[in-house]
């Protein structure tokens, strides 16, 4: 899944492709994919693009006297930017395009899903605050307010484990399971210790390995083109998807916890003592 320095690098590269230019037709294939209707989508159809936002995951592509085009791109969805978009209109069926977005040079770009499981969405707003996930958006972790202090007030009581509160998007926009790992390895921290139970200086360390992850990734993503980016992340990452090689700080096998419909990868030397995690259905909490 895309997550934060993904999408604010998708953010700068459609601010140089769009910024300026006229949208001329918005063509879905994928009907599923519209979660509004109301402005519809040939709304934006005739208006210069204005801006190029990001929301935690969210891009919202602002229209000058005109709606938002916001989209989510999910597990498996993804934006393929043309120079020349293929003349005819594309036809519906099993494949991966679900919405074409053409601009009045030629140039435009394409959402597709991979897959069977269809979760990309695409809304058309008056206003970003209208999507119902961008609305209940925590703060964005890369904000220049967002300091030590309000780390840790959000942090206070809060019950669950550093996994689920770190990818929980209302808490903290933008990441999710594969940055959290990062985040977690670089911390030095279980996944499974309780958010509550952090004491001053292991607060500070979960923020600064917070802050520095994800400005890492996305000062790597910069500049990458839109194509390349899925392979960027993957090459960056020092222990999500990465179960059974050696960990890259101090060359312990990295291990993994499996999940109904996902995993999480961590290092034991480096984060619980030395002592891999067993199954979360079976295990006690590691502290």
């Amino acid at each position: 899944m895309p997550e934060l320095p993904e999408v604010e690098a998708l953010r700068d590269f459609l601010t140089e492709q769009l910024a300026g230019r006229e949208i001329v037709r918005v063509l879905p294939v994928a009907i599923s994919v519209l979660k509004t209707y109301d402005p519809p989508l040939t709304a934006l159809e005739g208006h210069q693009v204005a801006a190029v936002h990001r929301h935690g995951k969210f891009l919202d592509v602002e229209t000058a006297d005109g709606p938002h085009l916001v989209t989510h791109l999910a597990r498996a969805g993804w934006l393929h930017w043309k120079d020349s978009l293929p003349s005819g209109l594309p036809r519906p069926g099993k494949g991966p395009l679900a919405l074409r977005v053409a601009l009045e040079t030629g140039a435009g770009f394409d959402l597709t899903e991979a897959g069977t499981q269809k979760r990309l969405a695409v809304y058309v707003v008056a206003d970003p605050r209208e999507v119902p996930g961008v609305a209940r958006l925590g703060p964005d972790p890369l904000a220049d307010g967002f300091d030590e202090a309000r780390f840790a007030a959000l942090l206070q009581g809060e019950r669950r484990q550093l996994k689920g509160a770190l990818r929980d998007q209302s808490l903290i926009a933008g990441v999710g399971n594969a940055y959290s790992d990062e985040i977690l390895h670089v911390a030095r921290m279980s996944p499974f210790k309780l958010a509550a139970s952090l004491t001053d200086e292991e607060t500070a360390r979960l923020y600064a390995a917070l802050r520095g992850t994800l400005t890492e990734a996305v000062e790597r993503s910069r500049g990458v083109a839109a194509g390349r980016l899925k392979s960027e992340k993957k090459s960056g990452l020092r222990v999500h998807g990465r179960t059974g090689e050696p960990c890259p700080v101090c060359g312990d096998t990295v291990r993994e916890v499996s999940f109904s419909d996902s995993s999480l990868q961590y290092c034991p030397t480096c984060q619980t003592g030395g002592k891999p995690l067993a199954d979360r259905r079976l295990s006690r909490l590691l502290k």
